[in-house]
């Protein structure tokens, strides 16, 4: 079963904007402009999904901030896709009454509770303008697909709100219901309803438990929102793998060697966007420099063949990709140049540098994307290489590996956090790595020396505590096995395990063995 989860998303985007209409009733003719409101929430939805060209396709003419002031537009639909939230009802409210637009079509990214629907209802009741709402739809959008097999619910903080010792119950039970709600609207996307499956104990199976029962309280309703979806009635069904954040929490503090986590930890990327300084300009002044925005993803050939390369591998892959280009720019020169067998036939000649006229028209958009497509890879490898060797990244990454391979070398950690290269965030992390995969728990001559070195460099250690006391509590799963996930880890080799060993070991003492043997080829 191939589950892509963007084309997905994709899919009901443009259904929305064309009004949720079905695609049958749809015609080339038909098509009508309008306008599309946002708030700040949908605005991330829509960002890494379609570009201004996309939108236009579907007959956008404009893109509108619901948080800002908007002029009158009254021959125009609108459609508006927000949160439902009681500040995003006051504002459409006020638009319907001002007849801000022609007609209203209301999408919410999650169900919109009942109080907040009576509560637009009364207000357009009120103003006398009912007839202007063409449509209210609760779309199940609320996650941003980046790839075909990522997305995000966009929750940046949900992991401090799941792991704050001073959170009230009721903030927790929130947390894991906007979860859960995130979660749902991703499988309605995608239409179907996995097997969910979860260590016991902490916040992961409280999450599974709550998606559980969501999903079988709605399945109870024959015109439930997967009726319409074979994926969800099918024998063949996915697993759903819920685990904490600490069940492996060493994975978002080390550094990396591959290009797409490089891009990601190093240059800030960002919903499938980038900003990078670039080379000045021949019009600007001598020493300045401007920035750069790129966008990466679908249609990006290089950044997914590339993707889970080394960056040496990755930046030979560069100048391969550079010479065949200049390969295939000299070829086209050579087939349309102007050298003349003066024996030839005149009109084979013509009709000979025809072809090659028409093939070299036809392959020049290509080229011309392909060489976008090389430059931008090239600044980025070179704006990353930068970073590597100022901040001596691939030595962090050694360190970092040796721990996660059960064999710290604590001296080599020691001589890198006295070191100038480095920020102090980098040797932070490096000790936080450390201290998450050594096998026992360090006494405090090693720690206080540690300590003392990221405070010289200026970094923050109190992390360093909070760690050390998620691992005497045994509230982590990187070297020492976990309360929270006790009895998936139990039998685990203590230390140097990464990710993947983890994961395998648990889901064939949960699913049977054979897991670990499958991915390994076995």
């Amino acid at each position: 079963m191939v589950l892509d989860i963007r084309h997905k998303q994709i899919a009901g985007v443009q259904n929305m904007l064309q009004f949720n209409a079905a695609a049958s009733t749809l015609k080339k003719d038909d098509e009508i402009y309008k306008v599309l409101v946002l708030d700040h929430f949908t605005k991330g939805i829509i960002g890494p999904l379609l570009k201004l060209s996309d939108l236009r396709k579907q007959g956008v003419t404009l893109v509108l901030d619901l948080e800002n002031q908007r002029e009158s537009i009254p021959d125009v639909p609108a459609v508006y896709f927000v949160q439902a939230t009681e500040v995003t009802i006051s504002a459409i409210s006020r638009d319907i009454a001002s007849g801000l637009y022609d007609t209203f079509h209301l999408n919410f990214a999650l169900a919109c509770p009942r109080p907040l629907l009576e509560t637009l209802a009364s207000n357009t009741v009120a103003s006398q303008c009912v007839q202007r709402i063409a449509k209210v739809y609760d779309q199940y959008l609320s996650f941003v697909a980046l790839e075909a097999g990522l997305f995000s619910l966009g929750l940046p903080d949900m992991y401090v709100q799941l792991n704050d010792p001073q959170a009230q119950d009721t903030q927790i039970e929130g947390a894991v219901h906007t979860i859960v709600d995130g979660l749902f609207s991703t499988l309605v996307t995608l239409g179907t309803v996995p097997i969910i499956k979860s260590p016991k104990g902490g916040a992961a199976q409280h999450v599974a438990t709550a998606l559980d029962a969501r999903l079988r309280e709605h399945l109870k309703s024959r015109s439930n929102l997967f009726s319409e979806s074979a994926a969800g009635l099918t024998i063949s069904r996915p697993l759903l793998c819920l685990f904490d954040r600490n069940f492996e929490l060493s994975v978002m503090l080390q550094h990396v060697w591959t290009y797409k986590p490089l891009v990601h930890d190093v240059l800030g990327m960002h919903a499938n966007s980038i900003t990078i300084e670039a080379k000045a300009e021949p019009s600007q002044l001598p020493g300045t420099s401007s920035k750069k925005r790129y966008e990466v993803g679908d249609g990006d050939f290089f950044w997914e063949s590339n993707g889970s390369a080394q960056f040496p591998e990755m930046a030979g892959n560069v100048d391969v990709q550079l010479k065949q280009y200049q390969e295939a720019v000299a070829d086209l020169n050579r087939r349309t140049g102007s050298n003349v067998d003066p024996t030839a036939d005149p009109n084979e000649l013509m009709q000979s540098n025809t072809r090659n006229l028409m093939s070299a028209i036809s392959s020049l958009p290509q080229l011309t994307e392909r060489k976008k497509t090389i430059d931008k890879h090239t600044n980025m490898a070179t704006a990353l290489l930068r970073q590597i060797q100022a901040r001596a990244l691939k030595q962090y990454w050694d360190r970092e590996e040796d721990c996660l391979h059960g064999k710290p070398d604590l001296a080599a950690i020691e001589t890198l956090l006295q070191a100038s290269e480095g920020s102090a965030t980098d040797k932070l992390r490096l000790v936080l790595v450390w201290l998450l995969t050594t096998e026992h728990l360090p006494g405090d001559a090693d720690m206080n020396r540690l300590q003392s070195s990221l405070a010289t460099a200026g970094a923050d250690t109190t992390a360093v505590a909070y760690l050390r006391r998620m691992r005497s509590m045994k509230l982590t799963g990187g070297g020492v096995r976990g309360s929270a996930s006790q009895a998936a880890l139990d039998g685990l080799g203590a230390s140097g395990l990464g990710s993947q060993s983890h994961l395998l070991s648990w889901a064939d003492r949960t699913f049977g063995q054979g897991l670990t043997t499958i991915t390994k080829g076995g």
